[in-house]
């Protein structure tokens, strides 16, 4: 199943701390004054901080899904086609992207597990 513009949502939306700073095409993503992510909704992408080992395996194993964004540092950042990834694989991305930014304490306090979806209804049930 792939995942949507309220998708992305629902899965930062589980994370403490996470200040949403919005701009003309696009809402940035902070943790404690610090970024760790953007998000298109007219495009239905998401940029995310990674590690730069991270960001070249993403792009390189699957190009559909991932394009490089930009390299700072040490971080390298990715954009990802939310049509393109699952849930479960979003959330790990996402929960790592905050969690090389927030303040070890607030990471400390959350937890070591990624946000995720609910699973999906099956036809039929209520």
């Amino acid at each position: 199943m792939p995942c949507s513009n309220d998708d992305f949502w629902d899965l930062v939306d589980q994370l403490p701390e996470v200040t949403p700073v919005e701009g003309s095409t696009y809402t940035a993503l902070k943790v404690r004054g610090k970024g760790f992510g953007y998000h298109w909704p007219a495009t239905a992408t998401a940029g995310l901080k990674q590690e730069r080992g991270e960001q070249i395996a993403l792009v390189s194993e699957r190009p559909d899904v991932f394009e490089t964004q930009f390299v700072a540092g040490q971080f390298g950042w990715v954009v990802v086609r939310l049509e393109r990834i699952e849930p479960a694989e979003l959330g790990e991305l996402v929960f790592e992207a905050w969690r090389l930014t927030a303040p070890v304490r607030v990471i400390d306090a959350y937890g070591s597990r990624p946000p995720s979806l609910p699973p999906p209804k099956r036809a039929g049930s209520t």
